[in-house]
């Protein structure tokens, strides 16, 4: 098959980011284009079908890695830690970081709005590419670059209970008299692959917003992401007590020094 040279460009780039060189460069431009790209032409040219091949390796991987990973952890622990790891944000944030989002083929329809589906295109090219590794260099290869770009996120943190962060901010809130309210501000992608961003207002000032899956995942982003802003989190608590604990440190070198 004839690759234009657009394609030709992005298939180069796909695999320096990959690291990999494709025996069947037409399966990783299928796992790099969108939809839009192919319209009126088989499903097989774009990253659906290899994103639902890829959705269920991806989470083989990451279930195997925590499994060994964490032995004494329960069932539980182990499913947070794969939702969190395989969650859309944390792929599109991979995807994005990696650099996929300038080597995804986009339709002209697509571009013409900017790309507005691009946060759920990242996460779905992500899963795709994990499937063309799998067919292409079989499953060592796909593992290969999980545990390259994605297990060094995994974490025994994220085997934790969530916490629910709109109650977390809402109670914070409340100390001050305020009630968070929620914002749907936008709503991104085609009608069967829907991305919504939300806002969090404390009165009528802004404070967070959040992208999701779902309206209620926007808002629970955008809460956790207030709460981070506020020094609110866990982590912020936890460099605060330890800023606290190395000054008092200082002081007290200082003073045995004296």
């Amino acid at each position: 098959m004839t690759h234009t040279e657009e394609q030709q460009s992005k298939i180069e780039a796909a695999q320096r980011i990959v690291g990999y060189e494709f025996r069947d460069p037409a399966i990783l431009l299928a796992a790099i284009t969108h939809p839009s790209a192919t319209e009126g032409m088989p499903v097989k040219f774009s990253y659906e079908r290899l994103e639902f091949l890829g959705d269920s390796i991806l989470g083989a991987i990451v279930a195997n890695a925590a499994f060994h990973e964490y032995p004494d952890l329960d069932e539980g622990g182990l499913t947070r830690i794969k939702v969190a790891l395989v969650s859309g944000a944390s792929l599109s944030s991979v995807a994005e970081k990696l650099g996929f989002a300038d080597v995804i083929v986009f339709g002209s329809s697509e571009r013409g709005t900017g790309r507005r589906g691009l946060h759920s295109a990242l996460e779905n090219v992500y899963e795709a590419i994990v499937a063309a590794l799998f067919l292409d260099a079989g499953i060592q290869g796909a593992q290969e670059f999980v545990g390259r770009t994605l297990i060094p996120r995994m974490s025994i943190d994220m085997a934790r209970e969530p916490e629910n962060p709109k109650s977390a901010l809402q109670e914070k809130l409340q100390e001050e008299g305020i009630t968070p309210t929620y914002k749907l501000v936008e709503t991104q992608g085609p009608p069967h692959d829907r991305t919504f961003v939300s806002q969090v207002f404390a009165g009528m000032k802004a404070l967070a917003s959040g992208m999701g899956r779902t309206k209620k995942e926007a808002e629970s982003q955008a809460a956790k992401t207030a709460l981070d802003s506020l020094g609110f989190s866990k982590t912020s608590k936890a460099d605060k007590a330890k800023a606290k604990q190395e000054k008092k440190q200082a002081r007290a070198e200082k003073k045995s020094k004296g």
